[in-house]
């Protein structure tokens, strides 16, 4: 499994949105679009679940696109630890 990061997203778009777009080049295991944790709105990028071999596809078919009226930028997530909050420190 593979998780792919897609960055420059419309605000308007929809989890089956995305799933749909992605779901060409593969099986979308999962989409989780990100909000802000104080407003709740969508912050414009999304992360993907797929099958490896469909992610690199995915990947090199989509990155720099128009998707929503946005070229969208698609990559490998990077999986580095999350930072702590400086509240948590």
């Amino acid at each position: 499994m593979k998780r792919i990061y897609v960055g420059n997203l419309d605000y308007g778009v929809t989890e089956n949105s995305v799933k749909e777009l992605f779901s060409k080049y593969g099986k979308v295991e999962s989409v989780a679009l990100i909000k802000d944790n104080g407003t709740g709105r969508f912050r414009g990028f999304c992360f993907i679940n797929m099958d490896d071999e469909d992610s690199k596809m995915a990947i090199e078919k989509l990155n720099k696109t128009k998707f929503a009226g946005r070229i969208i930028d698609v990559m490998p997530a990077n999986m580095k630890k999350r930072r702590k909050k400086k509240s948590e420190e």
